[in-house]
């Protein structure tokens, strides 16, 4: 019988989380969450097990509660470029969860290399 949508994202999350795992042992992880609604990121260290920071389109300051397009998706990948800066953290890797890299995800991914995080 066929996979569930919900059943290959998962799939596809760990796949990819495991091979990014791999290659980046102790630097700090992007993760990115897309919704129907909002789009969010964290800044996490895995070897405490701690989230350095994070930014979302539910943040009062970015004032952009509901609203999920490529233009909010901007706005948030700027926002955690500077929360990074202020964590003191200049590399990450960049764990896009079962999301394909494109559209909002790719604008928040280029939004933070452009804020001066390294992904």
């Amino acid at each position: 019988m066929a996979n569930s949508k919900r059943q290959l994202f998962l799939k596809r999350r760990l796949r990819v989380r495991n091979k990014l795992r791999k290659v980046n042992a102790g630097r700090a992880r992007l993760s990115v969450h897309r919704s129907n609604k909002n789009i969010s990121v964290q800044l996490i260290d895995d070897v405490n097990g701690v989230t350095l920071a994070s930014a979302s389109t539910l943040d009062k300051d970015l004032g952009l509660a509901g609203k999920n397009n490529v233009e909010a998706a901007t706005k948030v990948g700027a926002a955690i470029a500077e929360k990074a800066k202020k964590a003191g953290v200049e590399e990450a890797y960049f764990d896009r969860g079962g999301f394909l890299f494109h559209g909002k995800v790719k604008a928040l991914a280029d939004a933070a290399r452009e804020g001066g995080l390294k992904i």
